[in-house]
């Protein structure tokens, strides 16, 4: 399994605090990876030290074996990497069919609507009047109308409806099968998530807990998945 993207050694700091911990990610090319962690673990940290919107104080980030930790977030952009951040990841005062247009390669939007349609009946409403859901919607529909390589999406279900968030996880499966790297930062681990995964990590205080199998992260008992039985 070829590595899309790294991170060797990670650190990070805002200000006299150090978020991350000489962390370790190895994100693999054409899969779903899934990072995990309560808030305050470091996990979306993790996904801006990869897009470059945060530096790093020591360590690596590594995208199809370029060292590109000194590349500004604007030109790893340019290069096909796509950050969906969980605030802030529309433009409020844009319409639908505006910032799907402006993602989408010669403003073809057909497959972002195909992806979820209910932005259909949304095209001509400005982002800043959607609710919490529809905004992910558009957010992960915009991502998904680009050509980026690589997509790093932190939270991207929050708000969406059950069926959204099932739609959701399977569209990133369908990214995989067509060659795409996804990584996505959840606090538990849903079981639409799990299939769609194949490496999952847990971070912990900044550092990583767990790395391997979604099945098996999905035992700590911060991912909210099953919990084995107390000892006694």
């Amino acid at each position: 399994m070829s590595v899309e993207a790294a991170l060797y050694a990670a650190r990070v700091r805002y200000g006299s605090l150090e978020a991350l911990h000489g962390v370790d990610l190895l994100v693999p090319a054409a899969c779903v990876t899934v990072l995990l962690g309560r808030n305050g673990s470091g996990r979306t940290t993790a996904l801006r030290a990869l897009a470059g919107t945060v530096p790093l104080t020591a360590g690596r980030v590594v995208w199809r074996g370029t060292d590109i930790t000194r590349v500004p977030a604007h030109a790893r952009a340019r290069r096909g990497l796509t950050l969906v951040p969980d605030r802030g990841a529309v433009f409020g005062s844009l319409s639908v069919a505006e910032q799907l247009e402006l993602a989408a390669p010669d403003g073809v939007i057909g497959p972002a609507l195909d992806a979820y349609p209910a932005l259909r009946a949304l095209l001509g409403r400005r982002a800043g009047t959607l609710s919490g859901g529809e905004q992910r919607m558009l957010a992960v529909a915009r991502a998904l109308a680009g050509t980026a390589r690589l997509l790093l999406l932190d939270e991207p279900t929050q708000g969406m409806s059950p069926e959204a968030t099932a739609r959701t996880y399977a569209l990133f499966g369908g990214l995989a099968a067509a060659g795409r790297t996804v990584l996505v930062a959840e606090q538990a681990l849903p079981p639409g998530l799990c299939r769609a995964a194949t490496v999952a990590y847990v971070l912990r205080r900044g550092g990583v807990a767990f790395s391997g199998e979604p099945a098996e992260a999905a035992r700590f008992p911060w991912t909210g998945g099953p919990q084995p039985s107390p000892r006694r």
